[in-house]
């Protein structure tokens, strides 16, 4: 009996299919097909790379609940030049457990609103789901707008790609969303299929046609402090150093703060 498909193996196949299209024939030793394209395998070819049955592989990108082992999905993995993080994320969807997770935003604590406050440059927590929970009046100069959102909409993923103030504040804001979706990708495994999850996808999806574009492209990437650029309306181009913290005693929430660069 074959199991219905789950959203993190649809998920697996889809992102695996597309690894295999994009990849550069001659760069695994392959010629070109016959119409003389350099990209893109076939199924059978990836599986004869990484030593699997042509079958398994198949049903791996048809989403089918196969059983998968580590040392398979790294040889899959290394055949597909995945990085790092996108192997990470692979094994992450074939190993998920059969309920996503699917945690409600974490209250602001007191405490850790105390340590926002406490800090002189702009930080704000956010929850698993990118929910923004707290901030300070660092941030709420950085981003004035912040304390009138409706609590609904209080989702930086949602702000990033919805608000048309926070696109002129960020100078370099195809780069920038981008790479937040990209994070949001990598972090978001766990939760393929859970409600809110879905949800907040599908209102992205119908809102912003850059939403959808970029959430097609698939990219997957680790988080990373880096170097960040605002364009204030009072204040001009300002740079920070982008750093992300999660503190102890709390549950699913984490502290991002932008430090004077």
């Amino acid at each position: 009996m074959i199991r219905p498909r789950t959203p993190q193996r649809e998920q697996l196949g889809e992102f695996l299919t597309s690894r295999r299209r994009g990849m550069s024939r001659s760069a695994v030793g392959l010629p070109p097909t016959g119409r003389r394209s350099d990209t893109g395998l076939s199924r059978e070819e990836i599986a004869t790379l990484a030593g699997v049955s042509g079958s398994w592989y198949t049903w791996l990108e048809q989403g089918r609940d196969i059983n998968v082992s580590r040392q398979v999905l790294a040889a899959v993995a290394r055949v597909l030049d995945l990085t790092s993080a996108e192997t990470e994320y692979v094994i992450t969807l074939a190993e998920r457990e059969a309920t996503p997770v699917d945690d409600e935003p974490e209250g602001m604590p007191e405490h850790l609103q105390h340590l926002l406050d406490a800090l002189a440059f702009p930080a704000f927590a956010v929850a698993n789901d990118w929910t923004i929970a707290g901030w300070n009046a660092a941030y709420a100069w950085l981003y004035p707008p912040i304390a009138g959102v409706d609590a609904a909409d209080r989702n930086l993923l949602w702000l990033v790609y919805t608000d048309p103030g926070l696109r002129e504040l960020l100078p370099d804001w195809e780069q920038d969303s981008r790479r937040f979706l990209a994070e949001f990708r990598a972090e978001s495994g766990v939760r393929l299929g859970a409600p809110r999850h879905k949800a907040l996808v599908d209102r992205l999806s119908e809102a912003s046609a850059d939403f959808r574009a970029q959430w097609a492209e698939l990219t997957v990437e680790r988080f990373a402090s880096r170097r960040r650029t605002f364009r204030h309306r009072d204040d001009g181009v300002l740079a920070f150093e982008h750093h992300r913290v999660v503190p102890d005693g709390t549950s699913g929430l984490h502290v991002v703060m932008y430090v004077p660069a």
